[in-house]
């Protein structure tokens, strides 16, 4: 069989509607409720344990870059055991509704309608499982990163990840109030990134908010290439340059610019009159 880790994602989702939707027909189905969610939920269930043996194994084919990421083998382990549970438990599942249909169709319908109730059951406790599944999972991509650039290796891809990474290092030693290394994290993602224009003024941003060095800012600000049809990217250079003189200590400075932003700009007078009020 191909390897299929590049599809996990997309397939695991299935699954989980899937499985999910099937579970709660099924229950209903049983109060004598909604006609058309019997057959509904036999589809479901049946397609969804179909569907979850094919997640468990691309997931085989897609853990091995992950669990290559330092730290991160625990976590794909948990994650592998609770996606071959919640394969096990709804193979059952599915294997029983086969049962049910069997047996109604040979008129045994009590039989069929007790299988029912053992499918309802057992689907109900494989919820659980397949929660955590899902659960652990989304711990792999959000707090392990393994899902950018890991699955694809393409470069951009990487580059992105990369990029990500020191954007929320130099984001949280900003929070953290730890200033001198804010200052590094952005200024190392612009010389990591020198022609990313978001990039570059981060950078110019930090100079103003963590090193406090107006004077710089507004000498990196002077070599900024600023395009004249980019309303958004107007707006905030103009911003930044009105920071950037108040750190410089020159508020008359930041409130020309500030009026000029409003004579270009309209539409955007209340929010500077507010950037106006706080120029000291």
């Amino acid at each position: 069989m191909p390897n299929i880790g590049a599809y996990h994602p997309v397939i695991v989702h299935f699954v989980i509607a899937l499985l999910i939707l099937g579970v709660i027909f099924r229950w209903v189905s049983l109060s004598g409720r909604a006609a058309f969610t019997g057959p509904a939920a036999a589809t479901l269930l049946i397609l969804g344990a179909a569907i979850a043996a094919l997640a468990a194994h691309s997931g085989l084919d897609a853990h091995g870059p992950v669990e290559r990421i330092p730290g991160a083998r625990r976590a794909v382990g948990e994650h592998e055991e609770w996606g071959k549970r919640t394969r096990n438990i709804f193979l059952i599942v599915g294997a029983i509704e086969i049962a049910a249909l069997i047996l109604a169709r040979r008129g045994r319908l009590e039989k069929a309608r007790g299988a029912l109730w053992g499918s309802a059951i057992v689907g109900l406790i494989g919820l659980f499982p397949l929660f955590e599944a899902a659960d652990l999972g989304g711990d792999l991509v959000y707090s392990y990163a393994g899902g950018v650039g890991t699955r694809s290796g393409d470069t951009a891809d990487v580059s992105r990840l990369y990029l990500a990474g020191l954007y929320q290092a130099a984001q949280q030693a900003r929070t953290q109030h730890d200033s001198a290394r804010a200052v590094e994290l952005f200024g190392k993602l612009e010389r990591e990134f020198p022609n990313d224009t978001n990039v570059r003024l981060l950078a110019i941003e930090s100079l103003v908010r963590d090193r406090n060095d107006g004077r710089m800012a507004l000498a990196a600000l002077s070599r900024f290439p600023l395009p004249a049809d980019d309303r958004r990217l107007q707006l905030r250079v103009g911003f930044l340059k009105a920071d950037a003189y108040v750190a410089a200590g020159k508020p008359d400075s930041a409130r020309a610019v500030l009026r000029q932003l409003g004579n270009a700009f309209p539409d955007m007078q209340q929010r500077i009159k507010d950037r106006l009020k706080n120029v000291q």
